[in-house]
């Protein structure tokens, strides 16, 4: 089967998924850019050959992630592909490719990672059910995604659920509690309790409210949070609460920060809003329990509040300190809550996602071929 994909670049879990994808099919990603300006970078030195033909179209770059290109529109034109997949709708790319298909009334997939319906001007929402509504099939990562296609003229009917992950089946795995120790003392963690999170130091992360909340919290509870250098804001925010137990740590690779992972007890993710929110299946893959809020779309879909973790409301350091507390004090609880968060990602791998996705398109009855 000939598939082309087009997403604006080329990320570790995407290569991973593309690999998986270009092992079964005739795979060509199409990337509107090389790099972000605004991510680490370092991965991509330890970048195998990939599976698949990797496409990086010519353009004018806009913002950190997209650009304005006519790119795939050429290749497109040039090759009869069975399947057309865009990986979101947002970029000027993807907009101007979306408007080609649908002119030339060309079928596409439209693959949408997450979304959360908000208030938004007619404009915008006329727009979005445009660019949404004109594929022929959609992928959704799960209820909260299919509502918020939907929500955009989407037909339900058409609707496909695929696994949404970053993790390999080899990235699981199981911490023994006896053993988080031997990864404390690796780190150099020297409190009784870990809790971990990991995230841009933005303020859509929502860092501020766990701060505020840990400056309630026994110092015996360390937290660390992977994110890079913190701006100005949030070193204030330490030494306005004291919080000689609150570390800021820089980036890491995946084999650094799986050590992080495996010494935690807990995982918060204190976010204002996430389309998905990737770290969320990486701490369960570390049977880390969980604690997100209810803008988080990964623990919507992931976290059953109470079995392995709980959703809070967004902005609600309270909720967080309660939680934590409950969390923490209860060791039988914290045991089950991490068997389940193994249990339930296990079928979230990219092997599993790369073999659901291309079922979907092999068993479509849509005729994807262009015609």
């Amino acid at each position: 089967m000939k598939i082309m994909f087009l997403t604006n670049l080329p990320s570790p879990y995407r290569i991973d998924f593309f690999n998986e994808l270009g092992k079964i099919s005739d795979l060509t990603v199409v990337f509107e850019r090389s790099r972000s300006t605004s991510r680490d970078s370092r991965w991509r030195s330890v970048l195998k050959e990939t599976n698949f033909n990797e496409v990086y179209i010519k353009g004018v770059n806009i913002g950190d992630e997209s650009s304005i290109s006519l790119g795939a529109i050429r290749l497109i034109k040039r090759n009869n592909y069975d399947a057309i997949v865009i990986s979101g709708y947002s970029s000027i790319t993807s907009m101007l490719t979306i408007l080609y298909l649908n002119i030339c009334k060309i079928p596409f997939i439209l693959s949408v990672d997450g979304g959360i319906i908000g208030n938004e001007s007619k404009f915008k929402y006329n727009l979005k059910k445009y660019l949404i509504s004109k594929a022929s099939l959609w992928l959704s990562t799960g209820k909260a995604t299919t509502d918020y296609l939907i929500h955009y003229g989407a037909k339900r009917e058409k609707i496909n659920v695929y696994p949404f992950t970053s993790i390999k089946k080899s990235d699981i795995r199981i911490s023994i509690p006896t053993l988080k120790s031997n990864y404390k003392e690796k780190l150099g963690m020297k409190e009784k309790k870990i809790i971990l999170s990991v995230g841009q130091f933005i303020y859509r992360k929502g860092y501020d409210v766990l701060l505020e909340a840990c400056s309630k919290m026994d110092k015996d509870i360390g937290v660390y949070i992977v994110g890079g250098s913190p701006p100005k804001e949030y070193t204030i925010l330490k030494e306005k609460f004291k919080l000689d137990n609150v570390y800021f740590i820089d980036f890491k690779t995946k084999s650094e920060l799986s050590d992080y992972y495996m010494a935690a007890d807990l995982f918060i993710l204190p976010t204002r809003e996430d389309i998905w929110g990737l770290v969320i299946n990486e701490a369960m893959a570390h049977g880390l329990p969980i604690i997100t809020t209810e803008n988080c779309v990964a623990g919507l879909e992931l976290v059953l509040s109470g079995e392995n973790g709980y959703i809070i409301p967004v902005n609600n350091s309270k909720e967080i300190i309660d939680k934590t507390i409950g969390i923490l004090a209860d060791e039988n609880l914290q045991l089950s809550m991490s068997e389940k968060s193994l249990d339930i990602i296990s079928n979230y791998t990219i092997e599993n996602m790369a073999m659901v996705c291309y079922k979907i398109f092999k068993q479509s009855s849509f005729n994807f071929r262009k015609r």
